[in-house]
């Protein structure tokens, strides 16, 4: 990075003094300063590259309960001063909202040193090393059989220092790394043909396997699909493989967002204290998880960072909060400025074989295409493909068909919970039997096709 993170802090603090000189009530300055590096890989083929270094300065600034944000990407002290007293002007001539503010000063009481999300091992790969892992994982999952096209393989990278500051007495920083691989497949023939991949990676190099597991698991992604065909229209439990799962939970996060439930747009509008799951759910946004996706000291606003259960036992414990939409509900900040940290459904104890097996006619469901979710109502309807199942055995696999049905009742009916949870993401969960779930494909199901 092209300047020292002690000038940064330096620079903030300054501008925090400028601001309220200038006539803010409060002013907040958050900096980040960092570099990124993608590397595309097509049919062996170098396709994209890019290396590049970015810098970018934010202000908020509140004067009489009316704000302004302004950002430059110039860090020049004529540029600088002339951002922070526009943005003091700006916020004079706005609405008045009696919840704007900063949030009050709270102890960061976690070193960002032990929170594993900085790794010296990921600065130490070579733009070679990265460009060959990607090269490696497209070539190992094109000759996988089935594969008959590669959608890319791909190598990223980041290395990024956060600074923040402002007039309540908040200063704080830390450093953050990231390395992540990708690789995506097509396989089948003429119109049914189809695609899926897979991703690897997190703050630490560790994090990434072998070119070979990413590969195989991309490619046996998207060949399992091979013949696929769809079946009748029919209510049938269904097991949720970890990436779906993980979607639900997005979905969901989406209904406890502070800003859905102050508009009173989602189907969790006064469910604090109720059951809104079976009683073996227990969903947790920890934002303090060692070698986390999203892990930090502190959110967007300086707000300690913390392990928020939003589901326990079933019941509806938390929202996920900012400082203003915490004002706007009467609770306190979560720590979660920004959104979700890190998301995940605790595991539980059973075996995925033996979830599939306790299945004697459903859907193992793998992916889903499109977007189809109303947190307002909790209803979802969704392209899906997955494979069929009867007597506990996987048979065929299943495509072109809508999965349907209300995350209410989808929490309300889980019936197993996978000993599986393995944090590959930001949001992460593990393999669940759901009771029912209404799956759209034909009027009638063709011969054998379970209908």
């Amino acid at each position: 990075m092209s300047t020292d993170s002690n000038d940064l802090m330096a620079l903030a603090d300054s501008l925090v003094k400028l601001g309220i000189m200038k006539g803010a009530d409060e002013i907040e300055v958050s900096i980040g300063d960092g570099s990124q590096f993608r590397a595309g890989i097509r049919d062996g083929a170098l396709e994209t590259l890019t290396e590049s270094g970015s810098r970018q300065l934010a202000i908020r600034a509140f004067v009489d309960g009316r704000t302004a944000n302004a950002s430059s990407s110039d860090l020049s002290l004529d540029t600088l001063d002339r951002l922070v007293t526009n943005a003091v002007a700006r916020a004079r001539l706005g609405g008045k909202d009696e919840f704007a503010g900063l949030p009050q000063l709270e102890k960061v009481a976690v070193d960002a040193n032990e929170l594993g999300i900085f790794d010296p091992a990921i600065l130490a790969l070579t733009p070679e090393e990265k460009i060959a892992y990607a090269t490696k994982s497209e070539a190992i999952g094109l000759k996988q059989a089935g594969v008959t096209k590669s959608l890319g393989a791909s190598f990223v990278s980041a290395d990024e220092t956060t600074i923040l500051a402002n007039s309540k007495g908040f200063r704080g920083s830390y450093r953050s790394t990231g390395a992540y691989a990708s690789a995506a497949f097509q396989a089948g023939e003429g119109d049914n043909l189809f695609q899926d991949g897979w991703f690897e990676g997190g703050p630490m190099r560790s994090a990434l396997p072998e070119p070979e597991v990413l590969a195989t698991t991309a490619a046996r992604r998207v060949t399992r699909l091979i013949g696929a065909r769809k079946v009748s229209t029919q209510k049938v439990p269904v097991v949720v493989e970890p990436p779906v799962t993980a979607s639900l939970l997005d979905f969901l996060a989406e209904a406890v967002s502070g800003e859905a439930i102050s508009r009173r747009q989602s189907f969790l509008v006064d469910k604090l204290g109720s059951a809104i799951a079976a009683d073996t759910v227990t969903i947790v946004d920890d934002g303090l998880l060692k070698r986390g996706f999203s892990t930090a000291p502190f959110d967007s606003e300086g707000v300690p960072r913390r392990t928020t259960t939003l589901v326990e036992a079933g019941v509806l414990k938390s929202y996920l909060l900012d400082t203003y939409y915490g004002r706007k509900l009467g609770m306190k900040s979560t720590g979660n400025a920004g959104g979700t940290t890190n998301l995940y459904l605790k595991a539980g104890t059973a075996k995925p074989e033996a979830i599939m097996a306790s299945v004697e006619r459903g859907l193992l469901l793998t992916g889903t295409i499109g977007f189809g979710t109303d947190p307002t109502t909790g209803d979802i309807s969704i392209g899906a493909f997955g494979l069929w199942i009867e007597n506990g055995v996987t048979t065929f696999p299943v495509a072109g068909v809508t999965i349907a049905g209300n995350l209410s009742d989808l929490l309300k009916g889980v019936e197993l919970i996978g000993d599986d949870l393995r944090f590959h993401g930001a949001t992460n969960g593990p393999t669940i039997k759901l009771a029912e779930m209404t799956i759209g494909g034909t009027a009638a199901a063709a011969p054998g096709a379970g209908g």
